[in-house]
Parts: C-alpha cells; sequence; structure tokens
C-alpha cells in the first residue's frame, strides 16, 4: 500500500476514534450519511436524464435532512405544534433524543459536495476512503468550519505530509485559538453567567457589561475553535481558509456577513440563497430571500424560537441595508463611517441576547436593563471589567492583521509579544479568575 493511502486510512480511522470517544454509536450517522453522498455524487456524475438526476439529489438532500431534523428538531416542532393542539385536547409525547456532536456541521459539508456534483461544478470522488475522510476529518468534525469540497479534495491528490514547517505555522494558529478559548472566552464566561442567570440583580450598567463580555466571548469561543481547527490540519499538511476576519469592525451587517463564521455565511449564500432566486427575481423577492435564508440559518444554530427570531432580526437588517444603499448612491455624510460601525456592532451585539438568554423572560429583562438605564455606582470592578474588555478587542485586532500569509502581531518586536501577553493574562486573571473550563459554545449546534 502506498505510503500516503496508509497515512490517509490512519487519519481516517483517528478521526472515528475521535468522534467515537464522544458517543460511538453515532459514528454509524456519519458512516450512513457517507455512503449516501458518495452514491449520490456517483450517480449525479454518470446520469444524464435531468429527472433522474434531480431525483438523486431530493433523495440525497432528504436523507440528510431527514437526519438532521429528526435528531435536532423534533421536539421542537412538536413542543410547538403541542401550543395549538392543545387547545383541541391532543398533543404528542416528546422523545428523549441526543443531539450528534457535530451533526449540522457534517450534513451541510456532505450536502454541499452533493450539490456541486449536481451542478456540475465538481466531479464526483472516486475513492470511496477519500470521500470518508473528506467527511470526518476530525480537527473540523464538531464545529467547523464548513470545508468545500472542491477545497479539501484535491489536497488529498498531492502527498500527504508532516513537515517541520507546516507544524510550525499550524502550531501558531492552534495557540492563538486556545488563548482565545482559555484566556478570554472561558475568562469572561463566569461573569456572563452570572448576569444572564440573575438579570433582575444587577444594575444596567452590569447587564451592558454582560452584554458586551458575550460579544467578545461567543467571538473568542468560536472563533477560537475555528483557528484550533485551521492550526490542527495545517500541522497534517491541509490548509483551511480562515473562518473569520474582524467581523466587529464591520461599518454594515452585510459586510459583518461576510466576516462572521465565513464558512457558514457563504455556504447559505450559495446553496440555499442563490438556489432560492437571490437577487434575480425583483427586488421584493430578494427581500423575500434573504429573510427565508437568515431564518433558516438561524434555525440550523439551534431548535428554538430564540434563533428564528434572531435569523428574523439579522434578515430584516440586511434587506433594510440593501434598500437603503439603493436609495443613497453616491451620497457622502462627514462620519458617518464611524456611526455606521457604532450601529452595526450595536445592532449585533443587542440581538446576540437571543443567543444567551436561557428563556423570554430572562430576555425580556435583559432588553428592559439595556434600554431602561439604572447605573449604580461604578466601583473598580467595572473599570477593570472595560480595561480588559477594551485590551482584548486590541488584542482581536492585533491578532488578527495579516501581511501577506504572515501574522502582524508575530512580526511585531519579541519583547513587544511577551508584555502585550503578559498584561493581557494578568488582567484577565485580576478581573474574572476563571476557574474552569466552558466547553464550546457551538458544540450545542
Amino acid at each position: 500500500m502506498p505510503t500516503s493511502k496508509y497515512r490517509k486510512l490512519l487519519l481516517l480511522a483517528a478521526s472515528y476514534y475521535f468522534y467515537a470517544n464522544w458517543d460511538y454509536r453515532f459514528t454509524a450517522l456519519i458512516f450512513a450519511s457517507t455512503v449516501v453522498d458518495y452514491i449520490a455524487g456517483r450517480l449525479l456524475q454518470h446520469g444524464k436524464n435531468p429527472t433522474y438526476r434531480n431525483s438523486v439529489l431530493l433523495i440525497s438532500i432528504g436523507f440528510n435532512l431527514g437526519l438532521l431534523g429528526f435528531f435536532k428538531y423534533y421536539n421542537f416542532f412538536i413542543d410547538s405544534a403541542t401550543v395549538v393542539l392543545s387547545s383541541w385536547g391532543l398533543g404528542v409525547s416528546n422523545l428523549d433524543i441526543i443531539l450528534p456532536v457535530g451533526i449540522s456541521f457534517y450534513t451541510f459539508q456532505t450536502m454541499s459536495y452533493t450539490i456541486d456534483v449536481y451542478r456540475r461544478n465538481l466531479d464526483a470522488v472516486d475513492d470511496f476512503f477519500d470521500f470518508a475522510l473528506f467527511v470526518a476529518f476530525f480537527p473540523q468534525l464538531v464545529a467547523g468550519p464548513i470545508v468545500r469540497a472542491a477545497d479539501f479534495l484535491p489536497q488529498l491528490k498531492k502527498p500527504v505530509t508532516i513537515s517541520g514547517s507546516n507544524i510550525w505555522a499550524g502550531s501558531q494558529i492552534f495557540i492563538i485559538g486556545l488563548f482565545k478559548k482559555l484566556m478570554i472566552a472561558d475568562a469572561v464566561a463566569p461573569f456572563v453567567d452570572g448576569v444572564y442567570n440573575y438579570p433582575g440583580y444587577f444594575s444596567s450598567t452590569t447587564v451592558w457589561l454582560a452584554v458586551l463580555a458575550y460579544a467578545l466571548q461567543i467571538y473568542c469561543d468560536f472563533s477560537g475553535y475555528s483557528d484550533m481547527a485551521i492550526g490542527a490540519a495545517r500541522m497534517f499538511g491541509f490548509q483551511f481558509e480562515r473562518n473569520f476576519n474582524m467581523p466587529y469592525l464591520s461599518k454594515d451587517i452585510t459586510e459583518f456577513w461576510r466576516r462572521w463564521h465565513i464558512s457558514l455565511s457563504s455556504w447559505l449564500r450559495d446553496y440555499l440563497y442563490i438556489s432560492l432566486g437571490g437577487n434575480r427575481k425583483g427586488t421584493l423577492r430578494t427581500y423575500a430571500n434573504l429573510m427565508i435564508t437568515m431564518i433558516l440559518g438561524g434555525l440550523w444554530h439551534g431548535a428554538s424560537w430564540n434563533f428564528v427570531i434572531w435569523g428574523a432580526l439579522h434578515g430584516l437588517a440586511l434587506a433594510f441595508h440593501k434598500l437603503w444603499r439603493s436609495q443613497t448612491k453616491g451620497v457622502t455624510v462627514p462620519g458617518l463611517s464611524l456611526l455606521s460601525w457604532l450601529i452595526t456592532f450595536l445592532f449585533v451585539v443587542m440581538v446576540w441576547v437571543l443567543f444567551r438568554a436561557q428563556d423570554w423572560p430572562t430576555m425580556m429583562t435583559v432588553y428592559g436593563k439595556l434600554l431602561f438605564i439604572n447605573p449604580m455606582g461604578a466601583a473598580w470592578y467595572y473599570h477593570a471589567a472595560f480595561a480588559a474588555f477594551g485590551w482584548a478587542i486590541i488584542g482581536h485586532i492585533a491578532g488578527s492583521l495579516r501581511t501577506g500569509d504572515e501574522l502582524v502581531f508575530f512580526k511585531t518586536p519579541y519583547s513587544y509579544r511577551v508584555a502585550f501577553v503578559t498584561i493581557t493574562v494578568l488582567l484577565i486573571i485580576y478581573v474574572f479568575a476563571p476557574t474552569n473550563v466552558s466547553p464550546f459554545i457551538y458544540f450545542q449546534f
């Protein structure tokens, strides 16, 4: 057996072992999804009849969405239906369903492959084990990024090599991600949890701090995992595109979605928004397509009306921005850039409340505190928290800027890097004093 083939099989076995450590029973789901979409790809590649090809595509998508729908959304739809049925004295029992980790990611990944083959944008892969590794590759299996077959499969045709340069480059990216997760996301988590558990007991100042801190937490948590996944893949010789690009510096909501969770937003654009007609069917249809795309994108994140509303609000914001842009072409206003950034940032931060609030009473209490200010004495804690938050934002910017393929942070003098990291660590420990490691937020999606 060729050495490269052996290495790929070893990576595939390691990926299944990695997933089996969570719950070995659900490796069968990954395998089933792999088999179905591998066969679908082969049939679509050689199929000529449009009706036949449409049927194959529908079976593949139906199978994947069926798995996702049952495991992730069954109880949500039953609960929603029960609200209506209860008025007639009817009801349906919930099932004790375990949500398989990563199912939202690998189903989207396999569906994108099948759709690309159907569109003739990609040739179906011949080697089953190559396709199986594409589906189950462990660094990004459980929480993304969502990798395209067109980006991953060609890399398998090259020798899979582990080199010193790849290990060095990958380890730097991995360490940055680990730092974001442990030293920032986990550091602010106890403060955020405490406020969201009992928001009515805190002043508006504290609630605002918690809302801002959660914006930092979810960014560092998810981008941290993405960096770790990208870094780990790089160590094995695979290159993935970045998944975040300084999203909180966006000056409008459209730009935000070009920078936030890039692998998901581009997936929704290419396989949902464009399939619905994109902006080719007139203005009203464009707005409707944006709404549908973002509502389903919100539902992808979780089986809850909170996520549906979160997606709908982003859809409305995208539609409004498209309308605004069409009505203000050529208009320049001094200072508009800063105002646009502030409005975008505050909108994104405030709708994150829907992500974090565990129930409607909590959400309404938090929004009440945000909109009706009743500040209490600003003790040292608030000043220190603001300092830590601001310092972390500076770190986010410094750690994200690039010159070519190299992070600007690593081009600064060594003494500056040591000083920055030391001050950051001391600030976080001093203010938030984390006592445990929180699970990655996006594992639940």
